[in-house]
């Protein structure tokens, strides 16, 4: 099996050791969390590891905050141990325990606590956590993961990432499993049972969903739209239920990383769209439309990034798309600090830049715009070394980010 370090190791290390709170891993099922957590165990003398769904450590923790002591006695420890919480949020006043496991030992022990739906999306009573945790989004591998060269700042000097690995991210997507593994009949079986474990497990034991089959069917249609204008009225009459109950199970696929979405920006756009957003699926090689999936991919590496340089602190990064009522449109726009930064539109195949770039560029005053072209061979040039509006290797423009 292949190996490859991740960007987000280093960059939590500092966070446990530079803030005194609990580090919170959200992310998709199976996106690597609890590999990640254990990576960075390897650096602690001390450490334990704690999963709700193994009954031995479900009956530790809950006889109460304390049993921490048993493990750990106090005068026996040296550096801070490392807890690891696995699925915790499974429980039904696992914030008020953590509450009180961190307001009494926040002092003694780094805390990470992992989850594979979002760890404040829950609302079943007990204290706020605010102030106690620092949340961080496990994505799936990215290109940029593959090149060795370390993030500076914002991005990654380019390289050229082998052709194999390209292959292998198009056809099994980024989860670790499948796309170390590289195995057609692994992949078939991983999918299914992840499938059946985020419909028939997570989302059916963590929400009040009972239409499971429902929801399942109306996550399938999503997979043939993604990169499309969601339209809950057209998916409410194909599945026979309510607007607003297309607009909850949206909401929970996005909760549970299925699918995230991305709205207009309407600053200074005449006649902008301002209302229904894009959706995207977080795994691109459930798409079989190769433009569909070119764009997905690349939307899934946009959206690491921001979260990453948002929840890393270089500033406020939001994800949009642009498009007016003239159906000019563009793929994506980064803003950086409330203020348009970065236009992206993604392309199969090499072919001149877009009207709708020049259109858009004129109007937002982007510094950066790229048309980012999948069959392009790599080229050796930093796309963030010169403002303007440039056609770019895909496998050139990816490779440089998170």
């Amino acid at each position: 099996m292949n190996t490859y370090h991740r960007t987000y190791v280093t960059a939590l290390q500092q966070v446990l050791e530079r803030d005194n709170v609990m580090l919170f891993l959200m992310g998709a099922r199976q996106v690597g969390k609890t590999t990640l957590s254990q990576l960075i165990a390897q650096a602690y003398k001390q450490k334990v590891y704690f999963n709700w769904d193994v009954e031995e450590h479900r009956q530790q923790i809950l006889s109460g905050q304390k049993f921490i002591e048993r493990i750990f006695p106090s005068h026996l420890i040296g550096p801070k141990p490392l807890l690891i919480f696995d699925e915790l949020h499974k429980y039904r006043s696992w914030k008020n325990y953590l509450k009180g496991f961190y307001d009494l030992y926040k002092n003694d022990y780094h805390i990470i606590v992992t989850g594979s739906a979002h760890l404040n999306i829950f609302q079943q009573g007990g204290d706020s956590l605010m102030g106690r945790y620092f949340p961080f989004t496990i994505h799936p591998f990215s290109i940029g993961e593959i090149n060795p060269n370390p993030i500076v700042t914002l991005f990654r000097n380019p390289y050229e990432v082998p052709t194999v690995d390209i292959e292998a991210f198009y056809t099994f997507g980024g989860f670790p499993v499948p796309f170390l593994k590289r195995d057609k009949a692994t992949y078939q079986r991983w999918k299914r049972t992840r499938r059946s474990q985020l419909f028939r497990e997570d989302i059916r034991d963590l929400t009040h969903i009972h239409e499971i089959s429902q929801l399942e069917l109306c996550a399938e249609i999503l997979s043939h739209q993604s990169g499309q204008i969601l339209n809950r009225s057209n998916l409410a009459n194909k599945l026979q239920v309510s607007i607003q109950t297309i607009g909850r199970w949206v909401e929970t696929l996005q909760q549970f990383y299925y699918a995230f979405t991305i709205f207009p920006w309407s600053n200074n756009i005449p006649h902008s769209l301002v209302k229904e957003p894009k959706i995207y699926l977080t795994d691109w090689s459930l798409i079989t439309d190769p433009g569909a999936k070119f764009e997905t991919l690349v939307a899934c590496h946009l959206k690491k990034s921001v979260d990453f340089w948002n929840e890393q602190g270089q500033g406020e990064f939001d994800l949009y798309f642009l498009r007016d009522k003239r159906q000019r449109e563009v793929d994506f726009l980064i803003t950086k600090d409330q203020q348009p930064w970065m236009m992206i539109e993604a392309k199969t195949s090499e072919q001149p830049i877009t009207a709708a770039m020049h259109y858009y560029q004129e109007k937002t005053k982007a510094p950066f715009a790229f048309q980012v072209t999948k069959d392009m061979f790599y080229v050796d040039y930093d796309c963030f070394s010169k403002e303007g509006m440039f056609i770019v290797p895909a496998r050139t423009f990816l490779s440089q980010l998170v």
